[in-house]
């Protein structure tokens, strides 16, 4: 963790470190597994509810990190799992099935940003930000205070930062996928950067503060 935001602060961010952190992996298809795919694709309601139960807590994880706050991932949460449940019957294993679920989850909250969010909303920048010292902050941030702060940036910021640094879409594609243009994705992960570093002194500021 101690890694990850140093090279936040140090304006360079590596997808792998970030992704690891926010979605814990296994290994391949395991046996288990299989036999949860395979019974869900016949309809057995047991299957679907340890499914569920496998995985939920994980999908939410990504869920939260697209979403303002617990509310709206839980709906994006929900909507994953039905059409996790409709089209499970399509995973050939030629891939993750982990992969599979959260390319499905990734895919619903892109969904939801343009049912419910068609718009850029500019951050507000120009609060004084604290006279801490970074190195201090790197020593008390955790994953529940990362969280939070990517759950704080404007809608658009939050968008484009997840899809570039999390997913590894580039920025033409992510220009595609919200109907941006590969300029404005640039532009909107920068800022959206500089402000999650501003968040992240603010936050352990005000903790320690009132800590």
């Amino acid at each position: 963790m101690l890694t990850l935001i140093r090279e936040l602060f140090c304006e360079t961010l590596p997808s792998f470190l970030l992704l690891t952190f926010l979605w814990p992996t296994e290994a391949g298809n395991d046996f288990r597994g299989a036999k949860l795919i395979e019974g869900c694709k016949r309809n057995d309601q047991s299957c679907y509810k340890s499914l569920y139960d496998r995985y939920a807590m994980r999908l939410m994880t990504i869920a939260l990190r697209y979403s303002n706050n617990t509310f709206e991932a839980e709906d994006i949460l929900q909507e994953s799992f039905i059409r996790i449940f409709r089209t499970i019957h399509s995973f050939g294993y030629k891939g993750s099935f982990e992969g599979w679920l959260k390319k499905i989850v990734v895919h619903t909250a892109i969904n939801h940003f343009h049912k419910h969010k068609k718009h850029f909303p500019q951050a507000e920048e120009n609060a004084r930000e604290p006279d801490t010292d970074c190195e201090e902050v790197l020593d008390r941030i955790g994953a529940d205070e990362l969280i939070s702060a990517i759950q704080s940036l404007p809608d658009g910021y939050r968008m484009v930062f997840n899809l570039y640094e999390l997913e590894g879409y580039t920025h033409k594609e992510i220009g595609d996928i919200l109907g941006i243009s590969e300029g404005t994705s640039k532009s909107q992960l920068s800022k959206a950067k500089s402000l999650l570093r501003k968040l992240l002194v603010k936050f352990d500021y005000t903790t320690y503060e009132l800590g």
